[in-house]
């Protein structure tokens, strides 16, 4: 009984000590990742204040040079950015963008935002308060962003566009309106 009792200390003992050097190995690896990913969520929230205020002299901070960003019209460069940011600040004066939701890490950073605020009516938009969500995926280099890509709850934006008829679903499953013979 003692010998079991023995080989299961000595093995439990091997065990912890393997598992507490393994933890300061990842925690000195893992406090670069940290300051990285540090680095690459506060260049988001940059971005993020940037379109609420329609300042964008602290993008080149935070935006590379080389900066694609995915939009629906195609690739847009950091000045085209720049651009964007002011004209939608004049279009939705009073946005406000919540982060509900972000992860980070050395490359990504993805981030649920909630958009809300008024719409002046200038760009296609119907006049009035708007109200959606968004996923924002950006990769970084070096604490900057590279590239950029968002997903628009498209249900939402439906809601809002008055001008659009709702689909009309000519596939429905329902067959109780189908006449007996």
């Amino acid at each position: 009984m003692r010998k079991i009792f023995f080989v299961l200390s000595a093995g439990l003992f091997c065990f912890f000590t393997a598992c507490n050097s393994d933890t300061k190995t990842d925690s000195s690896m893992s406090s670069t990742d940290n300051s990285m990913t540090q680095k690459n969520l506060d260049a988001t929230h940059i971005v993020t204040k940037s379109f609420e205020t329609g300042d964008v002299s602290m993008l080149d901070s935070a935006v590379s040079s080389d900066f694609v960003g995915h939009t629906e019209r195609g690739d847009i460069g950091r000045d085209s950015l720049k651009a964007m940011i002011v004209s939608m600040h004049k279009e939705f004066p009073d946005m406000k963008m919540e982060t509900m939701k972000e992860l980070g890490d050395n490359e990504y950073v993805f981030s649920q935002i909630h958009d809300s605020g008024t719409s002046n009516g200038a760009m296609g938009m119907p006049k009035g308060p708007f109200d959606m969500h968004s996923i924002e995926v950006v990769r970084f280099k070096d604490g900057k962003a590279v590239e950029h890509w968002s997903y628009v709850d498209m249900g939402e934006m439906m809601k809002m566009m008055p001008q659009m008829k709702p689909m009309d679903n000519k596939m429905s499953a329902d067959t109780s309106k189908k006449k007996s013979k």
